[in-house]
């Protein structure tokens, strides 16, 4: 077992709560950068890049630590929906969601400054919505803060109103694909 410390470079309480499922001790590093959130990138390319951008920030800092960086974004119609700025864009994303499919798409990046390690990896899960009205997206956002979810939605909050159903991963809907993250802190001794 690795003697390194692991340290998650995320604000998300969803991140936190997923990771601690592994049971792995870690510290939580908010990294202070500016994410890409140009909605016409690659999906890919873009969550990517803003795991990397996290992982490599708190990695320059704590050069000793295993840094897990991620970020998760929402892609339908060939863009992507990121959180959404306010009440009116939350009701506009789930109007463009609802009756429809959608790819849920998330970016990992593992790095420890003091050896170069660097990993990266991704997951993509495909959601189905429900066809609802704005009465049911009404309902939703008088339950759901919407604002801090890519996509203006959280699948593990009320989602009997607007899911129908998902192929892949739940955990990567949420936020970190816990099957895909287990095998990088397996790799990198942090799980045995």
């Amino acid at each position: 077992m690795s003697t390194s410390r692991l340290i998650l470079a995320s604000a998300s309480p969803r991140r936190r709560e997923l990771l601690a499922e592994l049971k792995v001790a870690f510290d939580v590093v908010v990294a202070d950068v500016i994410e890409h959130e140009d909605p016409t990138t690659d999906p890919r390319v873009m969550v990517a890049h803003n795991a990397a951008l996290k992982a490599d920030w708190v990695a320059a800092r704590h050069p000793d630590a295993i840094v897990l960086g991620a970020d998760t974004t929402v892609f339908i119609d060939g863009v992507a929906l990121n959180k959404p700025r306010d009440g009116a864009e939350a009701r506009s994303m789930l109007r463009q969601l609802s009756g429809r499919t959608h790819t849920v798409f998330t970016g990992l990046a593992l790095r420890r400054s003091t050896d170069q390690l660097r990993w990266e990896d991704s997951a993509a899960t495909e959601v189905t919505f429900k066809a609802i009205g704005d009465d049911v997206i009404e309902k939703y956002l008088s339950l759901v803060n919407t604002l801090d979810k890519a996509g203006g939605y959280g699948i593990q909050e009320h989602s009997d109103l607007i899911v129908a159903g998902y192929r892949g991963s739940l955990s990567n809907i949420v936020g970190l694909p816990l099957e895909t993250t287990k095998q990088i802190l397996t790799r990198c001794g942090l799980l045995g």
